[in-house]
């Protein structure tokens, strides 16, 4: 029999056709979720230092009932003489962290926000590509030297479904070429707005919705703060944790970090495996743990760098801890 040789070919066209049909159901436009007559939303205390707690983002959740729709606080908890790490539900925390950077424009300050839910649950119908434990979502506020907020960046603690959102504040010249104004921004089958008015509403909170199950964000809103104290929100205080906490988790032996500190990986969160994502992403990204949640710090110190592009050459322009830079791959003039 003579050999096939066009078959290592076609394997390859397969997974690229089977690995975008995947991605496209996971960026497909979603259906209208079902009416609830009480949402809860989660916010900190006005107690918290005051520049945080000022824009500290308030995260509206959907499907409450079910717990991993629940912000929660990574824990330690200990199965059979190991260490398990887990994101308990019922004790709401948000991690800050205050960093500067400057480009040839001027200098801002970034105020990073950080939450975690329990996961993000298996199902094949709908499929969820990005299922796995321990899953997080950050949401970074840029300020001008003035300390108002100009940019609005979300992304998943994987780097993933990474978007943009200028505000009011933020002068024309700097948004990227071709940012249209007139009409939604087309995101991962969500709709979010193309700029935030955070100068017309008094007392402003940035309202963040969350689509149930995956935390993705779908809609970001300015509002009053007094708008939130209505009868169909159910308010919820999350503690506030500066970002180090996160390595020096409360343990029965003293502490321990949420992410591997050796290893092949190190930097990433502890029990955070992408099955799906490592399956079907990672032979496109040239990463075995592309969908896996990580650190969000030095790349020179964990080695592993907060990238938000899939091109693995890419990976230094794309990563987010250089912020500057990662602005300026991303189209923006700040």
């Amino acid at each position: 029999m003579v050999p096939n040789r066009n078959r290592p070919y076609r394997l390859v066209i397969a997974l690229l056709i089977l690995s975008l049909g995947f991605i496209w159901q996971g960026c497909a436009r979603f259906r209208p979720l079902p009416e609830e007559p009480q949402l809860t939303i989660y916010g900190v205390s006005s107690a918290a230092d005051p520049l945080v707690a000022r824009w500290a983002p308030v995260f509206l959740t959907y499907g409450h009932a079910d717990t991993y729709n629940r912000v929660g606080r990574p824990s330690v908890a200990v199965e059979g003489g190991n260490q398990k790490i887990s994101v308990d539900p019922d004790k709401p925390v948000v991690y800050v962290m205050e960093r500067h950077f400057t480009t040839s424009r001027a200098a801002y300050t970034n105020l990073i926000y950080r939450i975690h839910f329990p996961e993000v649950p298996y199902s094949l119908v709908p499929f969820n590509l990005t299922a796995g434990r321990n899953v997080g979502l950050m949401i970074v506020v840029t300020l001008d030297d003035q300390k108002r907020p100009v940019l609005v960046t979300s992304v998943h603690t994987c780097g993933c479904y990474k978007a943009f959102t200028p505000t009011d504040y933020l002068p024309a010249q700097a948004f990227p070429e071709g940012w249209r104004l007139d009409r939604p921004l087309e995101m991962y089958g969500e709709k979010l707005p193309p700029r935030l008015s955070f100068g017309l509403v008094d007392h402003p909170k940035l309202l963040v919705h969350l689509r149930p199950a995956l935390h993705r964000v779908m809609d970001l809103q300015v509002v009053s703060a007094e708008s939130l104290q209505g009868p169909r929100f159910v308010p919820t205080t999350m503690a506030v944790a500066p970002m180090e906490d996160l390595l020096h988790l409360p343990a029965d032996s003293g502490t321990t970090g949420f992410f591997y500190d050796a290893g092949w990986r190190r930097g990433f969160v502890k029990g955070s495996v992408k099955p799906f994502e490592m399956v079907f992403m990672s032979w496109i990204s040239l990463d075995l743990f592309v969908g896996s949640d990580k650190i969000y710090a030095d790349p020179t110190v964990w080695g592993n760098r907060f990238y938000t592009s899939l091109k693995p050459w890419r990976r230094d322009d794309s990563d987010m801890w250089d912020f500057a830079r990662f602005l300026a791959y991303w189209g923006w003039h700040l």
